[in-house]
């Protein structure tokens, strides 16, 4: 989602004449665009603007003037405690706001020039901070997605209402929302008109998507969108992220067997194996709901992977708790899986629970348990040698004459291909595998949409 918002800001920048660069050693102006699910990046970020204010100061003895933002959800969560601790920010922006940036551009350029006591270091707390929620949708504001390549993320629903304890998104991102039917089947059919083959669909609960229909009063979800993305000429691949298992519903499952450009990969963040621990999250479902959960997908679509989140160290984890864990994860055999220490978000009702686990042994716990998620996904990418996949070859590969692109079960593939390949879904032979990446050879000639079908239906 924030590299989608950080696309987004860059397409709302460029009729100001402002353009992207690699690198922020000498620039007009710096966004840091931020999370804050974990407490590191919050910090990560105060060190990171320490440095720009160092180009910032430099840039000034020679004339010149920088704009520093900072947007997101730490600016969402902590706005005035930037601007009191980094008083040289000149705009602090939500996720809901960044359609007004050139709004905020504007004032915070007229400040400087007047020399303002705003833009002042010595005036703390008077930048430009905007951390509001609109009540109108900023999709309604902002300009057409502008392509830059063949795979495209494309957000169709924001916000969060499971209020699970750990987590920050309700109060950064705000309620659930979900975009109209005909406003994300129009930016769809815009990307596939430029070039987009590969679409993923974004939401912070995606899968609780309720948009507005184009015609009728029954709203439409998730598993009923993706077969309207799917009739739009030219996608060849659609993904979901990210999920959660309470809103699987079965027109969503039944589209995973019956919908061919539906990759057979889905992330469904499980947290923890213990319905003690789930319970304490908030969650709403326990361990046998996953369980039956998966077992309808891959009734739908045998061939289906998943991939996951997990929590360890929930406050009152013990080791039995953490030892379901460990059982759920060896069962189900997540073919990949993000795993982290808990980190207590002020404001969210886990920052107050007693009976927090220990750093050292949340360490032991996360060793063990990410031992266990790397040998699930090296053995499923042992397992690819020797099979067929489609690719979409959508970048350069780590090596010269190499194209890459992700598997069905976003794999990374790398190949010795020539330039006329790239941006084409063709059919790659696995002949090496290593823990986080594949490498194949060009199997025959680009595939089509029905080898993309038999594709799926190959045993990996």
């Amino acid at each position: 989602m924030n590299i989608y918002d950080s696309d987004r800001m860059k397409d709302v920048l460029a009729p100001l004449g402002y353009g992207a660069v690699d690198e922020a050693d000498d620039v007009d102006m710096v966004i840091v665009n931020t999370c804050h699910i974990r407490e590191k990046a919050a910090e990560k970020l105060f060190s990171e603007l320490g440095r720009y204010r160092q180009m910032k100061e430099a840039r000034r003895e020679n004339g010149q003037s920088t704009i520093i933002a900072v947007a997101g959800c730490v600016a969402q969560a902590t706005g005035a405690e930037i601007i009191n601790r980094a008083p040289f920010v000149d705009i602090v922006l939500g996720p809901q706001t960044y359609h007004r940036l050139p709004e905020m551009i504007a004032r915070a350029t007229r400040a400087g020039e007047r020399n303002s006591p705003e833009c002042s270091r010595e005036n703390p707390g008077a930048g430009i901070m905007d951390i509001e929620f609109p009540e109108e949708p900023k999709f309604d504001h902002l300009p057409n997605i502008t392509a830059k390549g063949f795979s495209a993320f494309q957000s169709v629903q924001e916000g969060c209402d499971k209020f699970c304890t750990f987590c920050v998104v309700p109060y950064t991102r705000g309620s659930e929302f979900s975009r109209s039917v005909r406003d994300v089947l129009a930016e769809a059919e815009n990307l596939a008109a430029h070039g987009v083959r590969e679409i993923t669909l974004l939401g912070q609960n995606v899968n609780a998507y309720h948009g507005a229909p184009v015609t009728g009063d029954q709203e439409v979800g998730l598993g009923r969108l993706i077969r309207q993305v799917a009739e739009i000429d030219g996608i060849e691949r659609i993904r979901y992220t990210t999920s959660h298992p309470v809103d699987m519903d079965e027109e969503l499952i039944s589209a995973h067997g019956d919908v061919a450009q539906l990759m057979p990969f889905l992330h469904l963040p499980v947290q923890s194996g213990s319905d003690r621990i789930l319970s304490a999250m908030n969650r709403n479902h326990s361990t046998d709901d996953f369980r039956r959960l998966h077992d309808r997908l891959m009734t739908a679509q045998p061939k289906l992977k998943l991939s996951s989140d997990f929590i360890v160290g929930f406050p009152s984890e013990s080791d039995a708790d953490f030892e379901a864990t460990m059982d759920l994860a060896r069962e189900i055999g997540f073919i990949q899986a993000y795993s982290f220490k808990y980190s207590p978000r002020p404001g969210t009702p886990g920052a107050t629970m007693s009976n927090c686990v220990p750093d050292e042994i949340m360490s032991e716990r996360l060793s063990r348990l990410q031992d266990l998620l790397t040998s699930n996904q090296a053995g499923f990418n042992q397992s690819c040698l020797g099979e067929s996949f489609t690719v979409l070859l959508d970048r350069k590969g780590r090596k010269e004459g190499q194209l890459a692109g992700r598997s069905p079960f976003m794999q990374p593939v790398h190949l010795q291909a020539s330039a006329e390949y790239f941006g084409r879904i063709v059919q790659v032979r696995i002949t090496d595998a290593f823990a986080n990446s594949l490498t194949g050879s060009l199997d025959g000639e680009p595939a089509s949409h029905d080898s993309q079908v038999s594709e799926q239906r190959i045993s990996a």
